[in-house]
């Protein structure tokens, strides 16, 4: 029998071998063009201090939830700042998640059943994907973006149908035409399920809010941990579906409620939402500048994305490293994406812009960019 120990040695030694072996680093005095952290939420002062204020002003002193929410980890202060969040983002209900990964596992495991159909689109989030492995659906994918892909797959699908995208890709940054999606996915009588974890902040609360499909749309998933700049998700829908995750969500049943530390941040962050309109046209003239200073190129092309993340295609892990390398050198925190987390032969930096990168930074960074990759 084959020890544990030489059967990890070997896939650690194969994943060396195709360049995809994964490292942890630090943090580091780089200038930021790799983190979630869109609006600089993460590293307001305005923030922390009101997440302080809000704390030292409630009467609860626990420094824990000390268990799950439906044991004894269950606060009003948890359930108001649901119908809170539910009324920023005009849905009747909500419920909240340690995490954006929770939210997707337990919604996608626990809602569709045997003889069930979940069909995804095939760059959907790898916590979508685990969610939808763990329910006993039927499963298909449809070409990214791909109206017709979706409705061939639609015509085949059985029992209650869910359909799942984001509303930004987050290794893409682009987005779905979800009008036409919706449509598509209404005249066939499937349920449309939205990730909006890397729209809101930059469209305020979010894509679908922005185009008024709120009612249209069956679920949304909105995630805390990224222009928001603290941790946790909330399932957004309605009274019933709040109820269903209660009782059949496992990864909301049996986990211990988030802190109220993690409670108050969330709260103060969407209240300092609704004053973002600087930081969002700081983002949105970043986005623009950044992409009126890179040079184009038809051997690195730029993934088409009118979000925070942009993407150079590099198509190999080697030169996707040897870039960021390269660009981290000159100051600059940019994070290559390898496979398997993306295809072989989509390999590529991923640049995540902020409304807190100075015009200086950008400069930096096309340049640099321009001189290694786009030189003649």
């Amino acid at each position: 029998m084959a020890s544990a120990e030489k059967y990890i040695e070997q896939r650690l030694n194969e994943r060396r071998i195709v360049g995809s072996y994964r490292i942890l680093k630090p943090e580091n005095n780089l200038i930021d063009f790799c983190s979630n952290d869109y609006l600089g939420f993460s590293r307001s002062s305005a923030l922390k201090n009101k997440i302080n204020e809000e704390i030292n002003s409630n009467h609860l002193v626990l420094n824990g939830a000390t268990g799950s929410r439906l044991i004894s980890g269950n606060l009003n202060y948890t359930e108001e700042l649901e119908k809170e969040i539910a009324k920023l983002f005009n849905s009747e209900a909500g419920l909240l998640f340690n995490s954006g990964y929770d939210a997707n596992l337990g919604l996608l495991s626990s809602l569709p059943q045997r003889g069930d159909t979940i069909i995804t689109d095939e760059l959907i989030h790898a916590s979508i994907i685990d969610g939808a492995r763990l329910s006993h659906a039927n499963r298909y994918t449809f070409k990214h973006n791909d109206i017709a892909g979706l409705e061939a797959k639609l015509k085949q699908a059985k029992g209650n149908c869910y359909v799942v995208i984001e509303s930004v890709y987050s290794m893409d940054g682009d987005s779905p035409p979800i009008i036409e999606l919706l449509d598509i996915t209404e005249k066939y009588g499937a349920h449309l399920i939205v990730d909006e974890a890397h729209a809101v902040g930059l469209y305020k609360t979010g894509i679908i809010t922005r185009l008024k499909l709120e009612k249209r749309v069956f679920a949304r998933i909105v995630t805390f941990g990224k222009a928001l700049g603290c941790h946790g998700a909330v399932v957004l829908g309605n009274n019933l579906l709040r109820e269903y995750l209660i009782n059949f969500a496992r990864s909301f049943i049996y986990t211990t409620a988030a802190p109220l530390h993690q409670l108050a941040s969330i709260k103060m962050a969407c209240i300092l939402l609704h004053k973002s309109a600087e930081e969002i046209t700081a983002l949105q003239n970043n986005i623009n500048l950044f992409k009126q200073m890179l040079t184009a190129s038809k051997t690195y092309p730029l993934i088409n994305s009118e979000s925070p993340i942009q993407c150079i295609l590099l198509k190999s892990n080697e030169w996707a490293k040897k870039t960021a390398m390269h660009l981290q050198d000159n100051g600059l925190d940019v994070r290559a994406i390898l496979s398997p987390t993306v295809a072989q032969g989509s390999e590529r930096i991923r640049i995540c812009l902020h409304a807190f990168n100075t015009v200086n930074d950008l400069e930096l960074l096309t340049n640099t960019i321009n001189n290694l990759l786009y030189a003649g």
